[in-house]
């Protein structure tokens, strides 16, 4: 706690980072505004009411910000942006040229960024259509003609693309990665109303359950930065080279390889796959059709976010994605090679192939660590709950690791720059 305040003690007295500080804040404080105005023929309280009897829509309300339960221009939040983001990681894989393009540095990366964005348009416009219809068979918003649902949906795919363009903002002129710093937004923004609302609604024979429930947040929270911090270090020596009159080389240092290389983007990914049955089921169970309905019944009821499916699932994309953007970030044939071209090699293993096959085989098992934690993170409000029996705080693991993932890299930016800007000061 102490390092974290000094840090932004002294980012404050940086101007140039104190700038960058309040650029971010000031860039929140407009997608707070926008959270809060409305899209034209919603009828608010009736989808408050229908947020509030929902839990999948409740939990969904919490990672868009608010912004569902308010239906604001932002409703669809970032899921049309990341869902896009997995589909072009995915085909990284698949397609030679994407997978190309992903190895030619800032250049190519910016390519892929484009192709994101484009992307992210026709997913948007699907996700607007798709929420229309799951409104207008809750009889939340009416039957619209042609103009006013191409208006509708231009307005829905409008304010998600300016949600992508803040994020960029934040990440090009502000601190921290501009996409989690949004979601962390909103987040922190529905704290407040979660806590008022469980605080309201509780009785006096749970007033235990409800301390034993901060308890075990507090826990999270300290396993969370443990695990997020934890590296397994791999030493490297350097052989001594001769270079005219000088000696250069002869020392050792440290791989740190991180438990959890991938960080929260695992649980954002799972997040916006295991909410769609959840979707599909809540349309179809409204249907007329007495045979969509009953399937969308099923639907519901097996992928209840207290059900066993959903949380086996859920645990399981995690999983997968935690070893997927792991193998995304740390590339071992690059890393040993360029190990071996300064020089270096580690005890005992040849330089070469042979090195980042001993990389390799490192993360792959310290991964499976930081895999099984963020799993477990993932499908803790389901436990919680019933252990606890505090059903009103939908608050879970997944947005406690989101909001200390988001703010101790964003510490962690925040110092880099300040190490950049007074090398001698800061260190």
């Amino acid at each position: 706690m102490n390092t974290v305040l000094s840090v932004l003690r002294n980012a404050w007295a940086s101007p140039e980072v104190r700038k960058k500080i309040l650029f971010t804040a000031g860039i929140f404080v407009i997608f707070r505004l926008f959270a809060h105005i409305p899209v034209a023929g919603v009828h608010i309280e009736g989808l408050r009411a229908l947020f509030s009897q929902n839990q999948f829509l409740g939990l969904l309300n919490i990672f868009s910000g608010g912004t569902l339960a308010n239906f604001s221009v932002m409703a669809l939040g970032l899921n049309p942006y990341i869902n896009a983001s997995i589909i072009l990681q995915l085909s990284t894989l698949l397609f030679p040229k994407l997978e190309a393009l992903s190895k030619e540095g800032e250049a190519g990366r910016q390519k892929i960024n484009q192709y994101t964005r484009l992307l992210t348009v026709p997913l948007a416009i699907a996700q607007a259509f798709g929420m229309y219809a799951l409104l207008r068979s809750q009889q939340i918003i009416a039957s619209l003609g042609p103009v006013d649902l191409a208006a509708f949906v231009i307005t829905m795919t409008a304010g998600t693309m300016l949600l992508v363009w803040l994020g960029e903002l934040i990440t090009e002129r502000g601190v921290g990665n501009g996409i989690s710093m949004l979601i962390f937004a909103g987040i922190v923004g529905q704290l407040p109303i979660l806590f008022s609302n469980a605080v309201t609604t509780l009785s006096s024979d749970q007033i235990v359950n409800f301390v034993l429930f901060g308890g075990l947040g507090i826990g999270v929270i300290a396993a969370i930065v443990a695990i997020n911090e934890a590296i397994r270090p791999v030493i490297v020596y350097y052989a001594k080279r001769v270079r005219g009159n000088k000696l250069y080389g002869g020392q050792s240092t440290h791989l740190p390889l991180r438990l959890n290389q991938a960080g929260v983007i695992p649980i954002i990914f799972a997040v916006s796959i295991v909410l769609l049955p959840s979707l599909i089921a809540n349309y179809l169970s409204a249907s007329t059709n007495p045979a969509l309905s009953s399937i969308g019944i099923g639907l519901a009821s097996g992928f209840s976010p207290n059900g066993f499916l959903y949380n086996a699932l859920y645990f399981l994309l995690v999983v997968g994605f935690t070893y997927f953007y792991t193998a995304v970030l740390f590339n071992p044939k690059k890393i040993a090679e360029e190990i071996q071209k300064y020089g270096g090699f580690i005890p005992g293993i040849r330089p070469g192939s042979a090195t980042a096959g001993h990389l390799n085989y490192i993360i792959t098992r310290i991964t499976l660590c930081g895999a099984l934690f963020l799993g477990l993170i993932a499908i803790l409000p389901t436990v919680a709950q019933a252990v606890t029996n505090v059903q009103t705080l939908l608050l879970g693991g997944t947005s406690i690791l989101i909001v200390v993932s988001v703010i101790l890299e964003t510490v962690k930016a925040i110092d880099a720059q300040l190490v950049m800007r007074n090398y001698e000061k800061f260190t």
